[in-house]
């Protein structure tokens, strides 16, 4: 390896008249704003697709003549400075945050993610999540959120996707160049990079911060590729989910402890973290450390203060998809930490990594992490709220199912991210310029009735007619680049139709997507494609994980069917699916089409993206559209059933997706009126974007997050550093005194009149508690009760609080008298109980404790 003596930056020239240009490429903002992205595509159609969209490196390209022919441009210029106005006003308008709460002058809450999807020129995201993150911090930035981001930045990022003459996915890394992306360095105050450091076994690994601006906020990633460390340290970063187990453990130590250091460098007290998904979970451990180091507080206080202000979002439905650590690694990484930095004990330690109470773990699991120190826990759908549940009900025992304390928040997309700009344009002007700033509002929504059925079918028609021309030359390009003969190559300037039903499906290729579902009967599909009056065509993409071979077989398998069965006319996969084939697909398609195996989609978000630009949804009832769906607004595979035959799910919904596409999706897509509209099919679209257009987006979402969790969570936080931590204090010793004394409590004389009762009336019920230590302030006691044959099964079952009537302090016995008001007839059982009650608890449950009448 050749020895550099040192290292320059040149950036590009711009005339004077376009230096606006350099500070709105160096804001995310233009990735939403469709104006700023035509701005750019002015300036050099070409180059900015050669350089994947990525204006920095573009302007760093562009000839000297170019640039100095459009500062003489009187219409460039033009539209550079109504871009330019455009984005200060959006930096310094009044945001939904201002309107409705205290402003901060520096950022309180810090979301902390694995991987961002931002632009398809700053590959650091894989997919899902990535994106959803991505469209986090843009709502966020929409709504004034005092919010910034933390992740890794990976010099090589995801995997760039060919496939092989047959049809094998095979990868190809390229290098992120960071001096030619729009973000920059930290800086001390002399200048120089900010550096900092963790602690790994008998070493130091240093890292530094890049800053992105994204709208109104800031993204800080996290990079060890810097000349303090050793090679193998500098690759610590180098690739997202690349590498072994080693390798994740380090790299989640980067974003966890690293995060919150870097976040206390810069000047950012983070009050408020949010862990989307348990990667980042051991930031709560370095905010433990933090309280203790700086604070004076005791590891518990440290503990019970820091779990009042974590949030902990998991997007997994099944116990694989989580990191998981053996003991013995752990302990290289965190034996010194724990015992010198945090003061405890091994067993205190490994308890943090598991919820399992009455057993020692022999490995530490990162959900459980995340769970035992955040005080809000959330899945992605509602379905997944319940699914989450069912994976860890092990972990709350004798807890009713539907009170477990884990909560949902449905997942969203950034709609403007998403939306074709023609779409925006005809949104903005029937829907009005509240349209950008209003996403959630129903109201503003309902008003896609009168934009006029012409006009919404011509737009979308022309976005279908640009994904086409898109899919024609990317597949030509794939062609030729595995060595495809000439006829081949002319051939892909005759595949699909524009004006035909064109289904697209692009997501992960993991086996429960089942990407090769609808080739089940490929005679079957044939007929359906190839229909002479009624023609149908799909458009497919997505990327296998890169050891996932199962998951490569089933590209494989496309491939093939669409070569023996001959196809290839009406069946396209575009290699290397990343945000620009996104957009090409989510703006031109009429259907989106997702078959997962049921539960295991916790949310899925590609099928959102449709909605505003005029998509139709057809899907399984998991994740969103399980919650979505309205047979006037879209298509279901089955009714919700889940099945122990896997093979025999596939046949019949296989079935369903044929007899679903011949009886109605076709008819209706084909059915035209005199002036060729089909005006119902028009109206499903109309119902669809006007129903699930204003829930379906981040703006919902981000709202949600703040209202259920973010705010609580700050309130908390502020009350709890008052007086020196006094609250805190107080309620980490309240904690530790119920710990103690909780399984004295028993329950005991419970009476009640044992009679017949009408509706309207109440039963009366009494009971004693003994509370050997405790004061009626510690605790709640319940009327639990329900159907008399169906207690078990929680979701219909009440409680109601009870009331002290007698206190017996001599024998420690309290007596407690409530009612049951009887508003239906049958058959009902009831029990009592006892919950911990304290100001602080977000949920009654969140200690584990509970206690039965026997």
């Amino acid at each position: 390896m050749i020895n550099l003596i040192g290292s320059f930056n040149v950036k590009p020239s711009l005339p004077e008249k376009l230096e606006p240009l350099r500070e709105i490429a160096n804001n995310l903002y233009w990735t939403w704003d469709s104006d700023s992205f035509e701005l750019f595509r002015r300036l050099d159609r070409k180059l900015w697709e050669e350089t994947k969209h990525n204006p920095v490196l573009m302007l760093g390209k562009v000839p000297q003549s170019r640039l100095d022919e459009v500062s003489k441009d009187d219409g460039f210029i033009s539209h550079m400075n109504r871009v330019y106005l455009q984005f200060e006003v959006y930096l310094n308008e009044v945001t939904w945050y201002q309107k409705n709460y205290e402003t901060h002058d520096t950022p309180y809450i810090v979301y902390f993610s694995a991987e961002f999807g931002l632009t398809e020129s700053l590959q650091i995201y894989s997919g899902g999540l990535g994106i959803l993150a991505g469209d986090h911090l843009k709502s966020a930035s929409d709504l004034g959120i005092p919010l910034v981001g933390v992740g890794l930045c990976y010099r090589e990022g995801y995997f760039q996707q060919y496939l092989t003459a047959d049809g094998w996915q095979q990868e190809r890394y390229e290098n992120n160049d960071f001096y030619n992306q729009p973000m920059s360095l930290v800086r001390d105050e002399n200048g120089k990079a900010l550096k900092l450091s963790v602690e790994f076994p008998g070493r130091d690994v240093y890292f530094q911060i890049w800053e992105i601006k994204v709208g109104r906020i800031s993204l800080y990633l996290l990079d060890t590729n810097v000349e303090e460390n050793s090679p193998q340290d500098r690759d610590i970063t180098k690739a997202l989910y690349g590498g072994d187990n080693e390798t994740r453990i380090q790299q989640e130590i980067i974003l966890g402890i690293g995060g919150i250091r870097a976040m206390h460098a810069i000047g950012i007290k983070p009050l408020v973290c949010h862990m989307n998904e348990g990667h980042s979970a051991f930031l709560a451990l370095e905010r433990m450390r933090h309280l203790i180091k700086h604070k004076n507080l005791t590891f518990v206080e440290a503990r019970d203060i820091g779990f009042f202000s974590n949030i902990f979002t998991t997007h997994t439905p099944v116990p694989a998809g989580i990191d998981v650590f053996p003991n013995d690694m752990m302990e290289r990484y965190f034996g010194k930490y724990y015992r010198e930095e945090l003061g405890i004990s091994g067993e205190e330690f490994y308890k943090l990594g598991t919820i399992i109470k009455d057993a020692q773990p022999s490995e530490f699991n990162m959900a459980h992490l995340a769970m035992n120190t955040a005080g809000f826990v959330n899945g992605v759908s509602k379905l997944h709220g319940k699914v989450s549940k069912k994976m860890w009900v092990q972990g709350f025992k004798e807890i009713p199912f539907n009170e477990i304390p884990i909560d949902y928040v449905t997942n969203g997309v950034h709609t403007y991210s998403h939306l074709s700009g023609e779409m925006h344009e005809l949104l903005l002007r029937y829907l009005g310029e509240r349209f950008d700033t209003d996403l959630d509002d129903e109201e503003l929504w309902d008003r896609v009735d009168e934009i006029p059925d012409e006009e919404l079918w011509r737009t979308h028609e022309r976005r279908r007619e640009r994904l086409v021309a898109f899919a024609r030359k990317r597949l030509k390009k794939q062609i030729t680049d595995r060595g495809g003969s000439k006829a081949e190559i002319k051939a892909a300037n005759e595949v699909l139709d524009p004006s035909a039903l064109t289904i697209g499906f692009a997501r992960r290729f993991a086996t429960y997507k089942r990407g090769t579902l609808i080739f089940r009967n490929v005679e079957r599909l044939a007929s359906i494609l190839f229909n002479p009056d009624y023609p149908v065509q799909l458009i497919i993409a997505g990327k296998a994980h890169p050891r996932d071979d199962a998951g490569k077989k089933l590209i494989q398998d496309i491939l093939h069917y669409t070569k023996d069965f001959n196809m290839r006319k009406r069946v396209v996969f575009i290699e290397n699916y990343d945000m620009n084939v996104a957009r090409y697909m989510v703006e031109g398609c009429d259907v989106w089409l997702n078959n997962p195996r049921r539960p295991m989609e916790a949310s899925g978000t590609s099928g959102m993206k449709v909605i505003a630009n005029g998509g139709l949804n057809f899907s399984i009832l998991d994740g969103w559209w399980d919650e979505a769906y309205d047979k006037e607004l879209g298509w279901k595979i089955g009714n919700g059933e889940e099945y122990q035959n896997l093979d025999y799910q596939d046949e019949i919904e296989a079935n369903i997706i044929y007899d679903v596409l011949e009886k109605e999706i076709v008819p209706t897509f084909y059915n035209r009126s005199s002036d060729n509209l089909p005006r119902e099919w028009i109206k499903m679209m109309k119902k669809s974007m006007k129903k699930l257009g204003p829930f379906f987006n981040t703006h919902r979402m981000v709202k949600q997050y703040f209202e259920k969790f973010y705010q609580k969570a700050y309130i908390r936080r502020k009350e709890l550093m008052k007086n020196d931590w006094k609250l805190g204090k107080e309620f980490s010793a309240w904690r530790e005194h119920i710990l103690q004394n909780w399984d004295s409590i028993r329950c005991e004389g419970i009476t009640y009149e044992r009679k017949e009762l009408q509706v309207g009336e109440k039963l009366e019920v009494t009971a004693k508690v003994f509370i050997n230590g405790l004061t009626p302030d510690d605790i709640n006691m319940q009327i639990y009760y329900g159907k008399f044959d169906e207690i078990d099964n929680s979701e219909n079952n009440k409680f109601v609080n009870m009331e002290v009537v007698e206190k017996n302090e001599k024998d420690k016995i309290l007596t407690y008298r409530g009612s049951i008001v009887c508003d239906e007839t049958g058959k009902f059982g009831f029990t009592v109980r006892v919950v911990p009650k304290h100001k602080l608890l977000i949920n009654p449950f969140e200690l584990g404790l509970i206690k039965w009448a026997k």
